[in-house]
């Protein structure tokens, strides 16, 4: 791939086999892991996953022999079983493809056009990929700021990807930097001119979320992997180039990015149109959603009500006030109300420091409160709230067949020191805590 495109110089076997791999591979992954970034893949992947899903569970039993039957397949995850055993069927599909045609085409001198095609396939798809991740970043909804529930977890019960998600959050400077970068690389990628610098900012911005995913354990490894590859892929033909200008100290031959020739007028205008189309309907959509998703998620979205760290001061049921004894995990000692308006969530820790999650429904006109465990909605308590004063709640009613009163004193948020101590540009000493 080091030659211009046009240039009719004989491709050697390996490099026909590498290029053939590389045409299989990148159509098939795309086509059978679709991440939702590119116009409408979503709606066609359902018409067509469902035999594939049949397949790779197959494949995963009767000829890998896996200890345990495939049921889970791509979710919040990227990286399941059902991930894996996909990539290594495409790969291996992509490899024995690849033969067979090197094989069966042995007197073609090279598949310029072929690559360059190609290229707008793989360059397109890394685009809008970059563009979604960058939004959700620019517009700080991937990686919220910590909820009251972080701020009171210890370091030491929070998962690796946890403790990820809260060093992203914290920053919202930080956010735009990352997402900025994915949204430049994204638009460099759009054109030819700028292909290469646009792969080399991919590289670079995927190659650091890589880091992250492989050391925070965050499971979209096979994705951001996939994404560095793409990269070095499209940096291929100007690697002796970047070579010459980085290292070597030499001038840098131009490239020649001059595309296929389209003789036919009606045919060249077809696909400036529709370049038109989809960068604009790509970019825009991707743009319009993300800010339209500030109502639902992320820092600017309502917050759900009583949403804040509640300390209980004392705990009556049945008409008995519990003591509040180290060892009970009946009475309460805290509850943490987090999450988003649309999706609200509970936690309530006992005296003994258990802690037990509820899906939680609150209902602002009537003051009223229904908690359930998320494992079993058939058993719902209600409860009634109020504040008696600015610094107290008050929840009465049923939980778990017993009457309750529980008084609460609100927490001030504030004084959490990773909420008080924002930027100073100005620190006489290190202030590490």
């Amino acid at each position: 791939m080091q030659q211009d495109l046009q240039t009719p110089v004989r491709w050697s076997f390996c490099k026909k086999l590498g290029f053939l791999f590389f045409c299989l591979f990148f159509p098939l992954y795309i086509f059978l892991n679709p991440n939702g970034v590119l116009p409408f893949s979503q709606e066609m992947f359902g018409y067509y996953i469902g035999p594939f899903h049949s397949l790779i569970p197959w494949i995963a039993k009767s000829i890998l022999h896996l200890p345990q039957d495939i049921t889970v397949f791509t979710n919040g995850s990227g990286d399941t079983t059902y991930d894996y055993v996909a990539v290594l069927f495409i790969a291996v599909v992509a490899l024995v493809g690849a033969l067979i045609w090197v094989l069966l085409d042995r007197k073609r001198n090279s598949y310029s056009q072929l690559y360059y095609w190609l290229t707008v396939v793989v360059r397109y798809y890394a685009a809008f990929t970059m563009l979604t991740y960058g939004f959700v970043k620019v517009f700080k909804l991937q990686f919220p700021f910590p909820d009251p529930w972080r701020l009171l977890e210890p370091y030491g019960d929070s998962s690796p990807m946890g403790l990820a998600w809260t060093y992203m959050g914290y920053s919202q400077g930080y956010n735009y930097f990352t997402g900025g970068a994915e949204v430049l690389g994204g638009l460099l990628l759009l054109f030819r001119r700028t292909t290469t610098l646009g792969a080399m900012v991919t590289f670079a911005v995927m190659g650091h979320v890589m880091a992250m995913n492989y050391s925070f354990d965050i499971p979209v490894k096979l994705l951001s992997t996939m994404m560095v590859v793409m990269a070095l892929f499209l940096m291929a033909k100007d690697m002796r180039r970047l070579y010459y200008f980085f290292f070597a100290n030499k001038t840098a031959p131009p490239s020649d990015i001059t595309p296929p020739v389209i003789r036919k007028k009606a045919l060249r205008i077809s696909l400036i149109v529709l370049k038109v189309l989809i960068v604009g309907y790509g970019v825009g959509t991707m743009a319009y959603e993300s800010a339209s998703s500030l109502d639902l998620y992320g820092d600017k979205a309502p917050k759900t009500p009583l949403w804040g760290i509640y300390n209980v001061e004392s705990f009556v049921r049945n008409n008995d006030t519990i003591a509040p004894l180290q060892t009970d995990s009946t009475r309460w000692k805290q509850v943490i109300v987090g999450g988003y308006r649309g999706y609200p969530r509970v936690h309530v820790k006992g005296m003994n420091d258990s802690l037990r999650s509820y899906v939680f429904k609150p209902d602002t006109l009537t003051n009223t409160i229904i908690m359930y465990p998320r494992a079993d909605s058939s058993f719902k308590n209600q409860l009634e709230y109020n504040f008696p004063d600015k610094e107290h709640l008050v929840m009465t009613g049923s939980w778990k067949g017993d009457s309750i009163n529980v008084r609460m004193k609100i927490y001030d948020l504030n004084k959490f020191l990773l909420v008080n101590r924002g930027f100073r540009w100005v620190n006489e000493y290190p202030f590490n805590r």
